[in-house]
């Protein structure tokens, strides 16, 4: 590897099993609990493939004692909006508190444009809805903050979830799905996820998405492969190799430049909402970064798809999420009436890559796992089920970690990814199925078929948001919403391959009703009229109003919201 050894091979001169390794204990530094790589590759070596160790701590006891949601002082008290009271992390709960970037003044004279649904969001979610949207005959403006695509939807490479096995069902996949999010889901919701999931199948072919077909594909003409994902009871993950979301955003990306009725409008942030004075959402106040001036965009319906809150970087954790996660439609919603559930849960993927620093936070896909993979500690064991729920993978890694079982390296600790154990098992497996993991082991600078990968959690997926009904309309008359911004679905755990289900089935579902919404009776008298409640609120609650949101950036960016408004940062 760049800048150390191989940490499959010790090199001649490398520190002997057990010795602590150069600079780990300098004076002055924190302690760093852990087993030295080099006697941990010894180790592994010794015991690989390791054998599994059932976890000895109940599931509750185990989540309540190492999840980052149990953390002590991580969650703060919502004070003022419409879910005052609920718990939320205190990174978090400050942008949700705050004061909006804009007064009345700012959009004085600003450029107008009229649509009949706005998109707000150009990821997965966003484009599925605009072409719904489109295709039912409404004029559809979508404006995203970065490029269309520029999301985590290219990101999700474990696969797609659909009951579509002779021997699954949707009551399985349903039951799966309240199970893995400890039966805290909307079940009208879940039951609308599951029951449209085999035709978002059908709609993502016919859209030009490929998938992975099994080994019969030959005497059958083609039968798609299902995979075990964590926490099922049936095979029913759908993948294309190990970057089914990037295939699956191109194929969303090409649909929508080719749909007439859809205007996209790139690198065009919101920065508030529109609302009438009935208190109806009425479109957007958008930021122009090219052109640096605002943009209001009146709509008949507005739809939120701006995705999660990763970059906010949530107990210090690193993170998998695009450089724009940082909650922008959780704010905007809640400041403008929409209320918000779950916000106190967050998921954390267990395998980002620990080491090299560079590549902190990046993902090891769920695949890997699912494939046949083995999680091992710095002595040699195996400690978890690596399909059980992410949350319970999650929170035994970071035991291992805090008990001391981890694996030392260059400053910091992570637990092995056995993925030389798998290559001799399934030849192959790695250059042919799990291609994003070998292009990742190449910028890390080792060969995974020889050297396992350096893993521990990393912030993930935001389990809550913005509460909508299974039509996709939140809490606000006009405003409706789709994928990762939404709340209800995951209960307090995601299921892997439930995420780009419901990115489709949720963007169906609500670009169908903003279209059929845009035909009633549009909002009148437009501006930003729920300010001036929302500010008597946060005084009222003793907040100040100096804290300016959203934040559109994250704080180690060149830009920032209130710098490109010219505010004071």
């Amino acid at each position: 590897m760049t800048g150390a050894p191989e940490h499959g091979i010790p090199e001649p001169g490398a520190p002997e099993p057990g010795a602590p390794e150069p600079g780990a204990s300098e004076p002055g530094a924190p302690e760093i609990r852990g087993i030295p790589l080099a006697a941990a590759l010894a180790a592994w070596t010794a015991a690989a493939p390791a054998a599994e160790r059932a976890c000895d701590l109940p599931v509750p006891e185990l989540l309540r004692r190492f999840h980052p949601d149990h953390r002590p002082g991580g969650m703060v008290t919502l004070q003022a909006g419409p879910s005052a009271g609920a718990a939320c992390p205190a990174e978090l709960a400050v942008l949700l508190l705050s004061d909006s970037l804009l007064d009345d003044i700012d959009i004085a004279g600003a450029p107008i444009r009229d649509a009949d649904v706005l998109v707000l969001g150009g990821g997965g979610a966003g484009c599925v809805a605009a072409l719904t949207a489109a295709r039912a005959g409404a004029r559809v403006l979508l404006a995203t903050k970065l490029r269309m695509g520029d999301g985590n939807t290219v990101m999700a490479e474990g696969g797609i979830q659909a009951a579509i096995g002779a021997e699954d069902s949707l009551q399985r996949h349903f039951e799966d799905t309240l199970r893995a999010g400890h039966f805290a889901a909307d079940r009208a919701l879940v039951a609308a996820l599951v029951g449209d999931g085999p035709d978002c199948i059908r709609w993502l072919i016919r859209e030009g998405m490929g998938f992975d077909l099994g080994d019969d594909r030959q005497r059958m003409g083609g039968t798609l492969l299902r995979k075990m994902p964590g926490g099922a009871t049936a095979a029913r993950l759908l993948s294309y190799r190990d970057f089914t979301g990037l295939e699956m955003m191109r194929a969303l990306r090409e649909a929508v430049l080719l749909t007439p009725g859809i205007t996209v409008l790139d690198r065009h942030p919101a920065l508030e909402l529109l609302t009438d004075d009935r208190g109806r959402c009425g479109g957007a106040v958008l930021q122009d970064l090219g052109q640096g001036r605002l943009v209001l965009v009146r709509a008949g319906a507005t739809l939120l798809a701006t995705g999660g809150a990763g970059r906010l970087h949530l107990a210090g954790f690193p993170t998998s999420n695009h450089y724009g996660a940082t909650a922008d439609g959780l704010v905007l919603a809640h400041r403008a009436g929409a209320r918000l559930r779950e916000m106190d849960s967050f998921q954390f993927h267990p395998t980002g890559i620990a080491w090299p620093p560079h590549l902190e936070g990046a993902l090891v896909s769920e695949a890997a796992r699912a494939a046949g993979a083995r999680l091992v500690n710095g002595r040699g064991e195996r400690f978890v089920a690596e399909l059980a729920p992410r949350d319970v993978v999650a929170a035994a890694m970071l035991r291992e970690l805090a008990e001391g079982r981890g694996v030392r390296h260059d400053g910091g600790t992570g637990l092995f990814l056995d993925t030389p154990s798998l290559e001799r098992e399934q030849p192959g497996i790695l250059g042919k199925r799990l291609l994003t993991l070998s292009h990742l082991a190449h910028r890390a600078g080792f060969d995974p078929a020889r050297e396992p990968f350096l893993v521990r959690p990393t912030l993930h997926y935001q389990n809550g948001g913005v509460v909508i009904d299974p039509a996709g309309r939140t809490t606000l008359p006009g405003l409706l919403a789709a994928g990762e911004v939404t709340g209800g679905l995951h209960g307090r755990n995601r299921m892997m391959g439930n995420a780009l289900l419901e990115l489709v089935a949720f963007g169906r579902r609500a670009g169908a009703a903003a279209a059929a919404d845009a035909r009633a009776e549009r909002p009148r008298n437009l501006g930003l009229n729920h300010l001036a409640g929302w500010r008597r609120g946060l005084l009222a609650a003793g907040i100040g109003l100096g804290r300016k949101g959203p934040m559109l950036f994250p704080p180690y960016g060149h830009v920032t919201a209130e710098g490109l408004l010219g505010h004071a940062a």
